[in-house]
């Protein structure tokens, strides 16, 4: 293991039974809250950025706009916030998508993306990979290429890695925890 890997692995908190029973919530609060750890994260996302030739960061809700920012100011990019529907104003582009228990549509603001764009995704989870694959779809229909999908921790028995393969079409998927 890592110095960078075992300082994060350090400043997740388990949740037992949150938010429902039996499932093992992995809290990046107090991640968050140390500003050593932070950085390093920030740091090391932003490497990812810069070795993909990314133009852009794309920020996942929620999280993935608390991570994704600083690694944008870091690597000198620009920063596209995707959102739920209905959260953006002026003209969007909408993808909808499945969930294990549903469904959900996430949109982007139709210009903030273009042909000359390489775009990574940054997220703190990848689990079962259903927005992340929504987000490679939005992306490629607003014109804009894949620099490729950087996470905090892959929850790697929920097989959201296998379920983005296709849509990744060779573009990698980077993880700094494996769990």
């Amino acid at each position: 293991m890592t110095a960078i890997e075992e300082l994060l692995l350090s400043r997740i908190r388990d949740v037992a039974d949150y938010p429902e029973p039996g499932v093992m919530f992995k809290d990046i609060t107090p991640l968050l809250a140390d500003p050593g750890a932070f950085t390093a994260l920030t740091d090391a996302l932003a490497d990812i950025a810069v070795r993909n030739e990314a133009t852009k960061i794309v920020g996942l809700e929620a999280r993935g706009f608390i991570l994704g920012a600083p690694v944008a100011v870091r690597a000198g990019l620009g920063f596209i916030p995707v959102r739920k529907a209905g959260k953006l104003p002026g003209a969007t582009l909408s993808q909808a998508y499945e969930l294990e228990y549903g469904s959900a549509e996430i949109e982007v603001h139709a210009e903030d993306l273009s042909a000359d764009d390489r775009v990574l995704v940054v997220d703190d989870v990848l689990a079962t990979g259903g927005t992340a694959e929504a987000s490679l779809q939005l992306i490629r229909r607003a014109g804009a290429e894949i620099a490729g999908v950087a996470v905090l921790m892959e929850l790697g028995f929920l097989g959201g890695r296998a379920r983005l393969e296709l849509a990744l079409a060779g573009a990698p998927l980077e993880a700094l925890l494996k769990v």
